[in-house]
């Protein structure tokens, strides 16, 4: 959508209380997968009516109980389909530390009558240390430029956002590429593995458009009920590995970024943890935001309108 047409946000009804959302589509099925416990899963028709569906997993992978004991729940999933497979990577940290990794599991359908229906864990693929990685391994996001050349996006607050190959074969970082490139961040004055009270950028998310990657990410606080102060800022560029620039020439890995959605009004505080889901030409914007009047999470998407090269999306209400 482009050209003088104004973005919408979509009025969804019963709004799920969704932290984190992706969503991805299957058949005439909308699947959207959030935070939480063993991953939520909700459906939709029409992404205005939705319902829940179950989680992921039954109980996380023993795999995590042994290498991040502290981990209670998986967080901020990722959704994507390449080699024949529906790719879920997900997180798994304690709040405020970068003790954490990026799990992967993988299906065939996501319909879950389908016979074919069964999440496989395929285990670890990103790991961080306090003291040893001057990153936090959650915030997944894959992007599929081609069936040989698939990217890992992620990070959260520390040095910020990096991204790395993938090899398609396994899903796990791809050993002819080993390269981790620093692509966002935000400048701290404080030493590089202090916990985090600066620097605050995480949730990538790339798309690939008329010749530019767009990188988006959330900045500022989540998770504070009405203080959140999340928003949701754009960069591009020409290479997936950067430099991504705002609509200033300012690099994304120098503090910039191009605003996309911030709170303007009482009635939602701090949208963000924003994901991408493109269908029939039109982009939507789908994120999460905080009710004004009891910091309760909901569910919220607006479709994008492109101009000059750059998304704009609906105002909250």
């Amino acid at each position: 959508m482009s050209g003088g047409q104004e973005p919408r946000m979509l009025e969804i009804e019963s709004r799920p209380s969704t932290h984190d959302p992706v969503m991805i589509k299957q058949n005439d099925t909308y699947y959207l997968f959030c935070t939480g416990g063993n991953i939520p899963i909700w459906t939709s028709t029409n992404m205005v009516e939705w319902t829940r569906e179950g989680t992921v997993f039954e109980t996380l992978p023993e795999w995590v109980k042994e290498e991040l004991p502290r981990t209670e729940e998986a967080w901020a999933p990722d959704i994507s389909y390449f080699n024949g497979r529906y790719h879920l990577y997900y997180s798994l940290s304690s709040f405020g530390v970068n003790e954490s990794a990026i799990g992967l599991a993988v299906n065939r359908t996501l319909d879950p009558k389908s016979p074919d229906y069964k999440w496989e864990d395929r285990g670890m693929v990103i790991r961080s240390r306090p003291e040893e990685t001057d990153f936090n391994a959650i915030d997944p996001n894959i992007i599929v430029i081609d069936e040989d050349n698939v990217w890992l996006s992620w990070g959260s607050f520390w040095g910020g956002i990096m991204i790395r190959k993938i090899d398609p074969a396994t899903g796990k970082a791809s050993k002819e590429d080993a390269s981790t490139y620093a692509i966002a961040s935000r400048p701290r004055e404080l030493e590089p593995r202090t916990p985090p009270t600066e620097g605050a950028i995480e949730a990538p998310f790339i798309i690939q458009r008329d010749g530019y990657f767009y990188l988006f990410a959330s900045y500022d606080f989540c998770c504070r009920g009405v203080n959140s102060t999340y928003n949701i800022r754009v960069g591009r560029s020409k290479n997936i590995t950067g430099p991504y620039l705002d609509k200033e020439g300012i690099s994304m890995n120098d503090g910039g970024g191009s605003m996309l959605l911030q709170a303007t009004t009482p009635n939602w505080k701090g949208p963000g943890h924003e994901a991408i889901f493109r269908e029939d030409g039109q982009d939507y914007l789908v994120f999460h935001a905080y009710a004004g009047n009891n910091g309760r999470v909901r569910l919220h998407i607006s479709t994008l309108v492109w101009e000059k090269g750059w998304p704009r999306a609906a105002l909250l209400p």
